[in-house]
């Protein structure tokens, strides 16, 4: 079973968050009532999962990721794979705003879905695979 498999109850999740239904699942352009049959147990497609554990799990502010991120992380990655891995690892032991390195909080998810090691994977490993089937390389896909 996967991580992700895991950690996506997200009526558990909205409540460790302290949320209301409209104020969790509007985040991610979710209604209330279709967040409701989500929580009742409705399969969600895979853009609303893969949005809910970015925001909720995660904890991403969309808002602030561009694709140019993604473009120079897939860059570093190719091109400097050491120093990708060694700003990962420093990331990583960085105090984000509301956790710490210490075990504060910094998402959700059992054992706050953190994967810690430096094998988990990154945004864009995802998008280069569906670049790869699909045959337009270079053209990252969202969701």
């Amino acid at each position: 079973m996967k991580l992700f498999d895991r950690v996506l109850n997200p009526r558990e999740i909205r409540r460790r968050l302290g949320l209301n239904q409209e104020q969790f699942w509007t985040q991610i352009g979710v209604t209330q009532s279709g967040g409701s049959r989500y929580e009742s147990g409705r399969e969600m497609p895979k853009p609303v999962r893969e949005l809910l554990r970015l925001v909720h799990v995660e904890q991403v502010d969309l808002s602030q990721v561009k694709r140019v991120d993604f473009e120079i992380i897939s860059y570093l990655k190719d091109t400097h794979p050491d120093l990708y891995r060694s700003l990962r690892r420093a990331v990583k032991g960085h105090p984000r705003s509301g956790g710490s390195a210490e075990g504060g909080e910094r998402g959700m998810g059992p054992d706050n879905a953190q994967q810690d090691d430096d094998d988990a994977p990154d945004p864009t490993e995802r998008a280069h695979a569906d670049e790869a089937e699909s045959g337009f390389a270079g053209t990252s896909r969202i969701l």
